[in-house]
């Protein structure tokens, strides 16, 4: 067997390894440690291993991943979302439809300090879902707006999702931050109008509620301008380089935690619950990323990429079909697979393909765009049938709403995605305009 035909002979064991359940990230080790010796032999891959892991998580890049989970995770446990969530209803939720863009409002505020689109779907999903239900929205609306809600938690900067494709890439975070803004606000624009057009035809959908006293609001905007402060220092201070993205997430957790302290929403058992949370969501991002490593390795002995993209090349294809044709993949594929996994298991074969398409841009310029455009379609898969993690986790928690309600609740903003992803994808200019104006 050639050593291309055994990358794609152990590219499709891994997906068959996954879909029996084997976690991802030691379906990705077995298989790679396989092929590596397959190709190079014993002697080669322990040499390897001896000084690889050390090596991947001695980088003090990947210190930024723990440190933005735990600004995260102290958010959710102090109870920021239910603020934000009140504050933005106060606001809007007397119109019809308000109190579903509360949720995305509240959820793109949570999304610039959390950075997991999971944690954001199940914190508003217990935070929001009873208020809405006491309003009678709709229950596959209101399920639906806050699966698609909870994906601005990767697409508002910071992003765990960019991170990881940043050290993968070996691209610089801040830039790709930068160009995550404006798209990941788009998307938040988008599902403000779905809901205007949704309870404009079926009114029922999203009923207005009485107008909540200026004063009552005046109190609930105070109550959250803490942590908004926070977001606008960590993001603003990695947009200007005055620190870092690791330094901005130090700055952050480190806020969040004396916010939390200082207002008495945050005691030891909640502290204590987000070391916990933050070291077992950092421990399996990190088994994924050896397996990754390993695999990548495996792939780069076969040379697999690089036939791959000489193949592309040479069929002569258009560089935006050849990217069409990645995305819709990666909208297929993100329907039925985690999209950390996604991401890490396509990049080695798909980043080279698209390095060598000429769009018109700077090299650079070419990773940050296919950046915001995997990112785009990370979200889609997260709420798209048959699968779409947000739709799972909603579906978890509100366990009366049957899941067919909440994935036809969710096919509006699905569309609205893809008219997103498609406008990024004709206009790059969207996501590197604030990369050229702060660099």
């Amino acid at each position: 067997m050639s050593d291309t035909g055994a990358a794609v002979l152990g590219f499709l064991v891994m997906l068959l390894l996954i879909g029996v359940r084997m976690p991802v990230g030691l379906s990705m080790l077995v298989v790679g440690s396989a092929g590596f010796v397959h190709l190079a032999g014993w002697p080669a891959f322990l040499n390897y291993m001896k000084s690889t892991p050390y090596f991947l998580f001695a980088n003090y890049t990947f210190s930024v991943i723990p440190l933005f989970v735990l600004m995260g995770a102290l958010a959710e446990r102090s109870g920021l979302s239910t603020r934000l969530f009140s504050a933005a209803a106060s606001g809007i939720g007397h119109r019809r439809g308000g109190m579903g863009m509360a949720v995305i409002g509240a959820c793109t505020a949570f999304g610039a300090i959390c950075g997991s689109s999971v944690a954001t779907a199940a914190t508003f999903a217990r935070a929001a879902l009873p208020e809405l239900k006491r309003y009678n929205y709709a229950p596959g609306f209101a399920t639906g707006t806050i699966a698609v809600g909870g994906t601005l938690g990767i697409l508002i900067p910071p992003s765990v999702i960019l991170v990881v494709y940043a050290i993968t890439t070996e691209q610089n975070i801040a830039k790709l931050f930068q160009a995550a803004l404006i798209p990941g606000l788009l998307a938040a624009l988008f599902y403000c109008i779905v809901i205007a057009i949704v309870v404009r035809l079926d009114p029922k959908a999203g009923p207005a509620h009485a107008a909540v006293p200026w004063p009552e609001r005046l109190r609930l905007v105070l109550g959250i301008w803490p942590a908004i402060l926070v977001a606008v220092v960590v993001v603003g201070g990695i947009y200007g380089g005055i620190f870092t993205p690791t330094e901005g997430a130090s700055v952050g957790a480190i806020a969040m935690l004396v916010i939390g302290v200082a207002q008495r929403t945050l005691g030891w058992s909640e502290i204590k619950q987000a070391i916990l949370q933050t070291a077992d969501t950092s421990a399996m991002i990190f088994i994924i990323l050896l397996g990754s490593e390993v695999f990548n390795a495996f792939l780069a002995r076969s040379q697999l990429p690089m036939h791959a993209a000489e193949f592309i090349s040479a069929i002569g294809l258009s560089p935006l079909v050849v990217v069409a044709m990645l995305l819709a993949f990666y909208i297929l594929l993100g329907a039925v697979m985690d999209e950390l996994a996604m991401i890490l298991l396509t990049l080695p074969v798909f980043f080279p393909i698209v390095a060598a398409l000429d769009f018109g841009l700077t090299g650079e310029e070419t990773a940050i765009w296919f950046g915001i455009l995997v990112l785009i379609v990370v979200g889609i898969g997260l709420t798209a049938p048959p699968i779409g993690l947000n739709v799972f986790v909603v579906s978890a928690i509100a366990r009366d709403v049957p899941i067919l309600k909440t994935y036809a609740g969710v096919l509006p903003f699905v569309a609205a995605d893809l008219l997103r992803l498609v406008l990024v994808t004709i206009f790059p200019g969207l996501a590197l305009v604030l990369v050229r104006w702060l660099n």
